[in-house]
C-alpha cells in the first residue's frame, strides 16, 4: 500500500524535517538526527508527536502519515516497539478527539504492513478501540472468519487471541450488532480448554446474560456445551440458563419468586423474560402436540382468554412456530415448530424421517418401473 508522505525526500532528510516541524509546534526535541539511526529518530519523533495531534493545521495528516511511512520501511525487529508506542498514543490521545484522523492513520499502518506480520495484531486492537469509542466499528473489519484467519496467520498465543476476540465482541455490542457479537463470544468461549475454562467466568457470565437479553435469540442449548459455561454449573446463572434451554414458564416463575434480586442484578427485565419463556414453552408444546386447546395454552402460558390470539400471532412472527388458529374448535393447529434443543433424540427423529422418505421414494420408483420397464 502507498502511504502519503510529508515530503518526497530521503528517509534521513524526512526525519530531519519531521523533527523541525514538531519542534516548531512546541515539542522538546532536537532538530538534529540521532547517530543511532532511523529507528532511534522515529522513537524520539513518536514520543513528541502529541503536539501534532493537538494541532488543527492542515499539514497534520501528512506529518503523521510521514511517520507511518517511515515505520513501514524499518526492519520487522525494529518496528514492533515503535508501532506499539505510536498505537498507544493514537488510542489514548484525548479520548474521542480527532477520531477520523486517528482511525485513518491506524488503517494506513495496518494495511501498509505485510499481511502476516504479527505486530498487525497491535494495530488492529488499537483500531478497534478507537472505532468503538466513536461508534465507527462498521468501518473496521470484524467479520469472524477474517478475524479467525488473522489469528492463525499471526500465530497469536492464547492470551492475545482472547484479547482480540473480546475487543471485537465489546465493540459489536456497543454498536448494537448483537447477532454478530453473540457469534464472536461463542467463538471466544469455545477457544477455552478444560485447563483454563475457570479463567473465563466473566466472559461466560456476560455471554449468558447477553443471550437472554437479546429479543431475537431463542435457542440456548449450544451454550451449555461450552467449557466455561459448564464451569458455572451449580450457580444461579447456570440454573437460569438451563430453564431457558428446556424448562417451562412455570419453572421460570418459581425461579424468579425465589431469586428476584438476582434477576434484577443481571439487568434483565422480568417482563421480557416472561414473554420469551412463554414463546419457548409454546415451542415445546408445539413440538409435542399438533393441536393445542386454548384452555391448555391459558394454563401453561399464564395468559388470559382474550390474549391467546394475540400471543399466537406474535409467536408466528418470530418464525419459530408455524401454526393457525381454529376458532371453531378453540384450538391452535401446528404445522411446524423449531426444537428448543437438538440432541440424540432429535437426531434419531431426523434419521427415522429420512429413512421413511427413502423407503417411500423406493416404492414410487418401483411402481413407475412396473408401469414402464424403461423408467
Amino acid at each position: 500500500m502507498s502511504v502519503p508522505a510529508f515530503i518526497d525526500i530521503t528517509e534521513d532528510d524526512q526525519a530531519s524535517e519531521l523533527r523541525a516541524y514538531i519542534k516548531s509546534k512546541g515539542a522538546e526535541i532536537s532538530e538534529e538526527n540521532s547517530e543511532g539511526g532511523l529507528h532511534v529518530d522515529l522513537a524520539q519523533i513518536i514520543e513528541a508527536c502529541d503536539v501534532c495531534l493537538k494541532d488543527d493545521d492542515k499539514d497534520v495528516e501528512s506529518v503523521m502519515n510521514s511517520i507511518v511511512s517511515l515505520l513501514l520501511i524499518l526492519d520487522a525487529e525494529k518496528q514492533e516497539a515503535l508501532i506499539e508506542s505510536l498505537c498507544e498514543k493514537l488510542v489514548k490521545f484525548r479520548e474521542g478527539e480527532r477520531p477520523s484522523l486517528r482511525m485513518q492513520l491506524l488503517s494506513n499502518l495496518f494495511h501498509g504492513m505485510d499481511e502476516n506480520a504479527p505486530v498487525r495484531y497491535t494495530v488492529l486492537c488499537s483500531l478497534i478501540k478507537v472505532a468503538a469509542a466513536c461508534n465507527a466499528i462498521a468501518f473496521i473489519p470484524t467479520d469472524l472468519d477474517q478475524v479467525a484467519k488473522w489469528i492463525v496467520d499471526w500465530n497469536l498465543n492464547t492470551e492475545k487471541k482472547h484479547t482480540l476476540l473480546r475487543l471485537v465482541y465489546e465493540a459489536l455490542v456497543d454498536c448494537k450488532k448483537s447477532e454478530a457479537a453473540a457469534k464472536v463470544m461463542v467463538e471466544l468461549l469455545g477457544s477455552y480448554t478444560e485447563d483454563n475454562a475457570s479463567q473465563a467466568r466473566v466472559d461466560a457470565h456476560r455471554c449468558i446474560v447477553r443471550a437472554l437479553k437479546d429479543p431475537n435469540t431463542f435457542l440456548f442449548d449450544h451454550l451449555l456445551t461450552l467449557k466455561p459455561v459448564r464451569f458455572l454449573e451449580g450457580e444461579l446463572i447456570h440454573d437460569l440458563l438451563t430453564i431457558f434451554v428446556s424448562a417451562k414458564l412455570a419453572s421460570y416463575v418459581k425461579f424468579y419468586q425465589n431469586n428476584k434480586d438476582f434477576i434484577d442484578s443481571l439487568g434483565l427485565s422480568h417482563e421480557q423474560n416472561m414473554a420469551k419463556m412463554r414463546l419457548l414453552t409454546f415451542m415445546g408444546m408445539a413440538v409435542e402436540f399438533k393441536e393445542i386447546s386454548f384452555e391448555t395454552m391459558q394454563q401453561e402460558l399464564l395468559v388470559g382468554e382474550d390474549d391467546v390470539e394475540a400471543f399466537v400471532i406474535d409467536a408466528v412472527r418470530t418464525k419459530m412456530v408455524y401454526c393457525k388458529i381454529d376458532q371453531t374448535q378453540q384450538q391452535v393447529v401446528v404445522s411446524h415448530s423449531t426444537h428448543r434443543t437438538f440432541g440424540k433424540q432429535q437426531w434419531q427423529q431426523l434419521f427415522d424421517s429420512l429413512t421413511s422418505w427413502k423407503a417411500n421414494l423406493a416404492t414410487v420408483k418401483s411402481s413407475l418401473q412396473t408401469l414402464s420397464p424403461s423408467a
